[in-house]
């Protein structure tokens, strides 16, 4: 990412409005839409405008849009105080914009709102780069061709996996021809083969180098597969789902997606430029990441320039309302990769966070505190995006820096990693073997990629802190997590736990579930450990916890039983179990329609009111 992004007024001018010459002679000093286009440098600081919109890391001072921790808090790995965060009920009055800020809608379905500016924006651009191409080495129309459609591309994807079917436009369209302009929705398979299209060409022309902190061919391809694995599951994993009838979902997309998802991989793989040869915890926590060798793409932060907030909330300090459940602790393999329940790691049935920290994977020590904490509804407090000399401080807010607090933080953001794409790779080649035909995952596959990313070195905390290196996955010797859904296989299963493992806290989750046709995981009715927290001794851990003020406020623990014990004052040796944050009750019904978001109101009755219809997302009408 730049350290600074140059926002040129005047190229923002010439792509959102038209104006009338007022004198007839062309200026000789100031760039019009004629002189403009003409150079290497002019596309570049054009495109400069689009980074913090695709790559936005931790944002930037307090806002959370996009965001881990604070932006994408709505998954089967949260719980909070009081009711569970609900699904959308009705249809909003408005969830669309026409401008170009970074308008964010929520995790519950991505974030991206109802908004095409950006698509006007690059469609503009990519007529002024086919009108002008006679400037340009055929080299270079290529590589800014090919970066065009790769931002086409990945907005379209956003729009995509937040309604489903959009319009498509591959073109500016005339504000006088209202029929374009106001056309009904495609089918997102129509829209998910023009993304399919611009990436393979972005893929085959943009540059493998064009300096540092650019976007070049390895940047495309990890987005690529994340992209491709996601439209490349749910195609298959949704194909049945009448909601979506209108979207024309395939087998044989799902096949075209999945292979473009191994192939960009594979440009990333077989460079040799990156490996899993970092500590865990310096991915998120250091002020830079410009030499770390995991991270293929970041955005950085520079004090009195760009800072952000959100290493202030993973300080210890900050009081977290909506933290890990019960049922992500449980998800964390032990290091002798086995299931809690078949492990024969010593404690390894004990979910006190102290207990957790040392039989787990060491991605659990590196992502939370090792001891209860009472800043965390759940009491297990995650502190993965900051430093380990900034986590320090979770205790001694009077001595803690500054630059721990607040929104000026200067840690990097990593927005792009090998171990992103490696488990893209894996998985999606798992689907193709199991339902597909494909060559079936070798023991080399798995070596290739999860146990790469189990082989990263522990730092010097995680080994004070008693941390093991968790055993390679061996196919030949799976043992069957008896929490495994029967529906997916004890390969698929464990690919898919190290996913959560690996991106705990990071957003990929609940897009995760929703690709896998998983709504129901978020039920705290059916999947109760979704609305509890860590295993806590209140007498020994927080005994300041047990006083008469807390006698109101619902203190309770769930017993291994299953009972529930709230402290009434004289109970203390009961209070032993596993938290439950205060006055939590289970989240509303849901049901398929939320898939996928509806469009608001008033951006339907706009097409109305010019003469035209916009069909309503499946199940909102």
């Amino acid at each position: 990412m730049k350290k600074y992004i140059l926002t040129i007024l005047s190229i923002v001018s010439l792509c959102l409005t038209s104006c009338d010459d007022i004198l007839d002679r062309p200026s000789e000093t100031s760039y019009t839409d004629d002189n403009f286009w003409t150079t290497e440098e002019q596309y570049r600081q054009y495109f400069n405008y689009y980074y913090t919109n695709y790559f936005t890391g931790y944002n930037s001072a307090f806002n959370v849009a996009f965001t881990p921790v604070r932006g994408y808090t709505f998954s089967d790995d949260y719980a909070n105080s009081g009711k569970q965060s609900n699904f959308t009920e009705t249809v909003p009055s408005s969830n669309g914009s026409y401008t170009l800020l970074n308008y964010w809608i929520g995790a519950e379905y991505g974030g991206q709102g109802w908004n095409f500016a950006w698509i006007r924006k690059t469609n503009i651009l990519i007529n002024r780069l086919e009108s002008h191409k006679s400037y340009l080495t055929s080299e270079a129309y290529n590589h800014w061709m090919g970066i065009a459609r790769f931002f086409r591309a990945y907005e379209y994807y956003r729009l995509v996996m937040t309604f489903g079917d959009v319009p498509y436009w591959d073109s500016p369209v005339d504000e006088t021809d209202l029929a374009s302009m106001y056309k009904d929705r495609d089918p997102r398979s129509t829209v998910t083969d023009a993304i399919y299209e611009d990436l393979k060409y972005a893929l085959s022309n943009v540059r493998e180098s064009d300096g540092t902190m650019n976007i070049n061919r390895y940047v495309i391809a990890a987005v690529a597969s994340n992209i491709m694995l996601f439209e490349g599951t749910w195609q298959y994993y949704h194909k049945n789902n009448t909601l979506e009838a209108s979207s024309k979902l395939s087998d044989d997309n799902a096949k075209k997606y999945l292979q473009l998802c191994i192939d960009a991989s594979e440009i990333i793989m077989n460079s040799g430029k990156w490996s899993c040869t970092s500590d865990f915890r310096s991915l998120f926590g250091s002020d830079d990441l410009s030499s770390n060798p995991e991270v293929i793409f970041y955005r950085q932060y520079i004090e009195g320039m760009t800072t952000h907030c959100l290493g202030s909330y993973s300080n210890g300090y900050e009081t977290i309302s909506n933290n890990a459940n019960l049922a992500l602790l449980r998800s964390f393999i032990c290091n002798d990769s086995k299931p809690y329940q078949v492990s024969s790691v010593e404690n390894a049935a004990s979910f006190s966070m102290k207990e957790l920290s040392k039989t787990r994977d060491p991605r659990f020590e590196a992502t939370f505190l090792n001891l209860t904490w009472k800043q965390s509804s759940t009491y297990a407090y995650q502190d993965k995006f900051i430093s380990r000399k900034g986590a320090s401080y979770y205790n001694n807010d009077a001595n803690r820096p500054d630059q721990y607090e607040s929104s000026v933080n200067v840690n990097d953001a990593p927005c792009l990693r090998l171990s992103e794409v490696l488990l893209n790779w894996i998985e999606a080649k798992e689907v193709m073997a199991e339902f597909f035909g494909g060559t079936a995952v070798t023991q080399s596959d798995i070596d290739k990629s999860i146990n790469v990313i189990r082989d990263r070195p522990l730092d010097a905390t995680a080994v004070a802190n008693g941390v093991q290196k968790t055993a390679h996955l061996k196919i030949a010797s799976i043992v069957d997590d008896p929490s495994r859904d029967t529906d997916v296989s004890t390969l698929m299963w464990e690919i898919r736990r190290e996913r959560r493992m690996e991106f705990a806290f990071e957003g990929q989750r609940m897009n995760d579930i929703r690709r896998w046709f998983k709504l129901s995981y978020m039920d705290n009715n059916t999947y109760p450990e979704t609305m509890m927290g860590s295993w806590v001794d209140f007498p020994k851990e927080a005994p300041e916890l047990l006083d008469a003020a807390h006698i109101k406020t619902d203190l309770s623990v769930i017993k291994a039983d299953g009972s529930k014990v709230k402290w009434d004052g004289s109970n203390q040796d009961e209070m032993v179990g596993y938290a439950l944050p205060t006055n939590a009750t289970a989240r509303n019904n849901f049901s398929n329609k939320n898939y996928l978001c509806p469009i608001g109101t008033s951006i339907i009755a706009t097409y109305k009111n010019k003469g035209f219809t916009l069909t309503q997302t499946g199940g909102w009408e």
